[in-house]
């Protein structure tokens, strides 16, 4: 493990982009006293008791996010995957033993691993599209809110719901987790509007699944095709597909009034919304994936190989020429719609669902997922408060995480160059610290051997 320093460390000649919002400064000096930042600016003296990194022409950034993950369950990969690409902090979207021991261990410093946050066991209808060994499925109130104690027994973080829920059964779980000050998260369910969701308390929506019929002149004939659905057990496919047309016809319908009511309800509840573009980059426009990309040599060849199958006979499957056209299209109107978001002041968070999806990669996903966020219209500085202060805001954690800023942890990523000139230059990782432990670049591209090492055995 790398090691954590008792003492001091200076980094200096660095250009420290806070992300706060306050103009980068250069030529500054960051000093860490064991696990916390004690001070940040131009004009910080170095103590001299401090171990020197010089920097010079560097740049600092606050430890990334990725608040929606999957991790592969491989401690030799997953987690220093994450940091060696500056992640710092995750947030865990589908609840094991596993990943609640490997939150424990980092929280000791048993683990080199990012700080995580643990969702529940997926909680879903009944039937459920996901696989019933690792979802929950509630048919009534009762066995609602019996998932959400259940939560809270095995030591979950919050709760994650899905797509499948009812009106009933996603209100009785937004009342439950009032009842046991449970946060919860998740999809927004195909039956419940999005306000609905928002006003419930939820404090975050993934994806963009069923976020457009609140903005269609549409809505009420869509609501009834979705209350007239019936999809099978396990059948994801036939989900997809269903919704796909819902969104085309929501999205040919689309009104920028009713498009602003929701936002406006959305800023008015801070819910966040984790668009996950990089998941639409997949499932709008499989051609386009690239099948023998290189970052796969650290996903465990076993994993790749499945996701080489999925991609053709569940991404793929059973797409007419002119549904692959119109999922090529909806994929401008996500981008679109997720900055309209942003402007109306809606809180974005970075994530990726990296691990869950084929071909979202680990670590790396979350470098596209910022670029994706430029794209639909946010700022380079906008994009990487997505992955820093907000997801810290979100959580409830941004008292120690999330900028640059005296008392908060040493979580810290040192880049080659500006990401404000250029967002995809957050992926130029030079050095990262987590709570003072430093990865130097040496010790980055050791690690990236091993990583790539445990993926290739079988």
């Amino acid at each position: 493990m790398s090691e954590l320093r008792a003492g001091v460390l200076a980094l200096t000649g660095v250009t420290v982009i806070d992300a706060t919002g306050d103009p980068p400064e250069r030529d500054a000096t960051v000093v860490v006293r064991g696990d916390r930042i004690v001070a940040a600016g131009h004009d910080v003296p170095v103590p001299a008791s401090a171990e020197v990194l010089a920097l010079e022409g560097k740049f600092v950034i606050p430890g990334l996010w990725d608040a929606h993950v999957h991790s592969f369950p491989d401690e030799r990969i997953s987690p220093p995957l994450y940091l060696v690409n500056g992640i710092t902090s995750v947030r865990e979207m589908s609840g094991t033993p596993l990943l609640r021991q490997w939150r424990d261990r980092v929280d000791r410093g048993e683990l080199l691993g990012p700080r995580s946050l643990v969702a529940s066991r997926i909680v879903d209808g009944a039937p459920t599209i996901g696989a019933p060994a690792t979802f929950v499925e509630v048919a009534t109130e009762e066995q609602a809110r019996n998932a959400v104690r259940e939560a809270g027994r095995d030591g979950a973080d919050f709760v994650k719901v899905y797509s499948r829920l009812s009106g009933d059964l996603h209100r009785a779980i937004a009342d439950e987790a009032r009842r046991q000050r449970m946060p919860f998260a998740g999809h927004c369910p195909d039956a419940v509007p999005l306000d609905t969701v928002a006003a419930s308390g939820q404090y975050s929506v993934e994806h963009l699944y069923s976020t457009w019929y609140g903005a269609s002149t549409r809505e009420e004939e869509l609501r009834a095709r979705i209350a007239g659905l019936t999809i099978e057990r396990c059948d994801f496919v036939t989900w997809l597909h269903e919704v796909h047309r819902l969104e085309w016809d929501a999205v040919g319908s689309y009104s920028a009034s009713k498009a602003a009511e929701v936002s406006a309800a959305l800023v008015r509840h801070r819910t966040r919304v984790v668009p996950t573009l990089v998941v639409y980059g997949v499932l709008d426009r499989p051609d386009e994936v690239v099948p023998d990309d290189d970052r796969l040599a650290y996903v465990p060849a076993a994993v790749v190989e499945g996701w080489r199958w999925a991609l053709e006979n569940v991404v793929k499957a059973g797409w007419t020429p002119e549904e692959a056209a119109q999922r090529r299209t909806l994929f401008e109107r996500r981008l679109a719609f997720v900055g309209e978001l942003a402007r109306a002041g809606v809180p974005v968070v970075a994530g990726t669902d990296a691990g869950d999806l084929p071909f979202v990669v680990p670590g790396f996903s979350l470098h596209d997922e910022l670029a994706a966020l430029v794209r639909a219209g946010l700022t380079p500085l906008e994009a990487l408060r997505a992955a820093t202060v907000e997801p810290a805001r979100m959580l409830g954690l941004d008292d120690r995480l999330g900028t640059v800023t005296p008392g908060k942890l040493a979580d810290l990523v040192v880049l080659d160059a500006d990401p404000l000139a250029d967002i995809r230059n957050t992926t130029r990782v030079h050095t990262v610290l987590t709570g003072g432990r430093v990865i130097s670049p040496e010790r980055r591209t050791r690690m990236l051997a091993d990583i790539a090492a445990a993926a290739a055995t079988p």
